[in-house]
């Protein structure tokens, strides 16, 4: 076989540089510590939405108000059944010292008390659905439904993000892990604020991408900067020891 020139064998392939590829940029991108999605766990018509998108709230604030009217008749009336029965037991329990009513006549009505206090038990259960409270403190990142909109049991409402700390999540080539531990300290520069904000290795992703061979990092901006929201990204300030 022929030997290649200079000129074919700088036209050749070459394979990737180790080192260009530790250099690579590394984009990261604010995510909020915790978030969820709330959706309806009963059928009904929203009446009230008290916070507005972008709004915050606190731990335990409603929501979402729903229009429970039929619901609240519902329990009304299942209450009125509980009573209705309870006079029946009472009523056959002096019969049965009298010896005047049989044993199943007597335990039947002991069975309907204790069913129709079941169903009073089922509708305070779905009415106390109507109403949704915050788990957390947050905002409101996106509705979802809106007031008078009627929506079915696992429709979702509200997008919320607790936004008290933001975190940085990213990939970087998993060979860091030589050197990369928790608690790791870097800086990364946010491209909505062009400013340089301190942070730190918080967690180690719990398996590598053989593919890329790259593995997920989180991190935690170090301090509280107003400025900052969830999803903002910027690019991460991090090299390996010698570099």
């Amino acid at each position: 076989m022929a030997a290649l020139t200079p000129a074919a064998a700088a036209d050749q392939p070459r394979p990737p540089n180790s080192a260009a590829l530790d250099k690579r940029e590394i984009r990261a991108q604010l995510m909020p510590r915790r978030y969820a999605t709330l959706a309806a766990e009963i059928g009904a018509k929203i009446s009230r939405l008290p916070v507005v998108e972008g709004g915050r709230f606190r731990a335990g604030e409603t929501l979402v108000v729903f229009d429970c009217s039929l619901q609240q008749a519902q329990l009304s009336k299942a209450k009125a059944a509980q009573a209705a029965t309870e006079k029946v037991w009472t009523a056959n329990q002096r019969l049965n010292e009298l010896r005047s009513i049989g044993k199943v006549e007597l335990d039947v009505s002991e069975a309907e008390v204790a069913k129709a206090k079941a169903e009073v038990a089922a509708n305070g259960a779905v009415l106390s659905k109507c109403a949704v409270t915050a788990p957390y403190a947050g905002r409101i990142a996106e509705q979802k439904a809106r007031e008078q909109q009627f929506v079915q049991p696992g429709q979702a409402l509200l997008d919320i993000i607790d936004d008290s700390a933001l975190e940085l999540e990213f990939i970087v080539p998993s060979k860091w892990l030589v050197w990369l531990r928790a608690q790791h300290g870097f800086q990364v520069v946010i491209d909505e604020t062009g400013k340089t904000y301190p942070a730190k290795v918080q967690r180690i992703g719990a398996r590598i991408d053989p593919v890329s061979q790259s593995v997920k990092l989180t991190a935690a901006i170090d301090g509280k900067f107003g400025e900052l929201m969830a999803g903002m990204s910027g690019k991460v300030l991090m090299a390996p020891p010698g570099n």
